[in-house]
C-alpha cells in the first residue's frame, strides 16, 4: 500500500520540526537513489555486487583476513571464502601468510585489483561530474556546493 509522502510528516516525533523530518526523508531517498545510480554506472559485468563490495573493502582498508572481511561485510565466513575465491580467479586479490599468525592468511589487492578499483572510481566520478555539468547551471552547482558544506556537519561527531 502506497503512503502519501506528506502523511509521514504527520508522524513527526516531539521536538522535531516538520521541515527537519521532511529534509531527513528527502535526503535519505535522494542519496539512496544517487548511490544506486552511481553503482550502475560502473557496473562490473564479470563481478557480483558482493565481489565488488569485498574488493572495495580490501582496497580501502588494506590487507585483512577472510574472517575480518566477512565480519565487516556482515556475511558468513563460507560466503566470504566463495567471494574471495572468485576475486582470486580474476587476479584481483592475492593471499599470503599472516606474519603475526602463520595459520591465517591475509588478503590483499594485486596491481590489477588496484587498477580495477581506481578505474571504477574514475568512471563513477567522471559520470557524476558530467551529469552535474550537463544538468545544472553554474549557480545551481554553487548552491549544491553550499548545501554540501552544510551536510558535512552531519558527518562530524
Amino acid at each position: 500500500m502506497d503512503r502519501d509522502p506528506d502523511s509521514a510528516l504527520a508522524e513527526v516525533p516531539d521536538g522535531i520540526s516538520a521541515s527537519a523530518a521532511r529534509a531527513a526523508r528527502d535526503l535519505r531517498v535522494v542519496f539512496s537513489r544517487l548511490r544506486r545510480r552511481i553503482r550502475e554506472v560502473a557496473r562490473d559485468e564479470d563481478l557480483t555486487p558482493s565481489q565488488v563490495s569485498a574488493l572495495t573493502l580490501v582496497g580501502k582498508h588494506g590487507a585483512a583476513t577472510a574472517s575480518a572481511l566477512a565480519s565487516a561485510e556482515g556475511v558468513r565466513p563460507q560466503s566470504m571464502a566463495t567471494i574471495l575465491a572468485a576475486l582470486e580467479q580474476h587476479g584481483l586479490i592475492r593471499r599470503s601468510p599472516d606474519p603475526a599468525d602463520g595459520r591465517r592468511q591475509l588478503v590483499a589487492l594485486t596491481e590489477s585489483g588496484r587498477e580495477r578499483i581506481e578505474d571504477d572510481r574514475q568512471v563513477r566520478e567522471e559520470w557524476l561530474a558530467r551529469a552535474l555539468a550537463d544538468r545544472y547551471t553554474e549557480d545551481e552547482r554553487q548552491t549544491l556546493l553550499e548545501a554540501f558544506a552544510l551536510l558535512e556537519r552531519l558527518t562530524r561527531q
